[in-house]
């Protein structure tokens, strides 16, 4: 897609990043850092005739020291992701009902083997409780690969309905070794208000993570898109 002159001298004055996010962490704002609202339409303009691009926020925290990596998740307004396969598991009841929560692949010991052998492919893992002993035998396999169901990150539980309905909905997140997350929000085509209203979720649940820095906790915030630049926001 071509660019006009005008449209390009007008970008030349922002805050635009082209080349990643992890320059020193607590800096000031740019002076030329722009609101949500104007990022939003630059990014529409280099996604001209390409509704389904990514839309990518990326945020730079600046976590206690000590503090374990700021990771989570949380459910968009606007769902922009599909097909994202989980598998469960369960067994009984409880393998029935994750099934007709929708959860892709459902199963007790042979699936454990299923997965031991790489026989099966998905998304996100989740996992009743009594069923955690037997895929323990798999924690080596699933562990790198931050599929290993546990209590901490919410991923076990008799409620596997939920479980199976939260992870199909949610959006994951989890920031690098130098503090940033970066995390996709939306699609270009979706409607200023919808990517706002994504951008506010997401935001508040990484705010979350803050402990006694609140107030620094989150520095400087990029919107970027599949082929657009990095813009940093003003207001977010």
């Amino acid at each position: 897609m071509l660019l006009s002159a005008g449209f390009g001298r007008r970008l030349s004055s922002l805050a635009i990043c082209t080349r990643g996010y992890a320059s020193k962490r607590g800096a000031a704002p740019h002076p030329n850092s722009v609101p949500l609202q104007k990022a939003i339409s630059i990014l529409k303009a280099y996604e001209v005739g390409q509704p389904k691009q990514t839309i990518e926020l990326h945020v730079h925290c600046s976590p206690e020291k000590g503090q374990a990596p700021i990771r989570g998740s949380c459910i968009l307004p606007q769902a922009y992701k599909t097909g994202t396969r989980v598998l469960v598991f369960a067994e009984g009841e409880k393998a029935k009902e994750a099934l007709e929560a929708g959860a892709d692949l459902v199963g007790g010991e042979e699936l454990v083997n299923k997965v031991r052998d790489g026989e099966v492919r998905f998304d996100k893992c989740l996992s009743t409780p009594d069923m955690l002993p037997k895929v323990a035998k798999i924690a080596r396999l699933l562990g790198p690969k931050g599929l290993m169901p546990t209590v901490n990150k919410g991923t076990v539980s008799s409620d596997v309905a939920e479980l199976v309905r939260f992870a199909k909905n949610a959006q994951d997140y989890l920031a690098d070794k130098a503090g940033i997350v970066h995390t996709g929000v939306a699609k270009i085509g979706f409607t200023e208000t919808e990517i706002r209203e994504n951008i506010s979720v997401v935001m508040g649940s990484i705010r979350a993570h803050a402990k006694e820095n609140r107030g620094r906790f989150i520095g400087r915030v990029y919107l970027s898109s599949t082929r657009g630049p990095g813009i940093q926001i003003a207001d977010l």
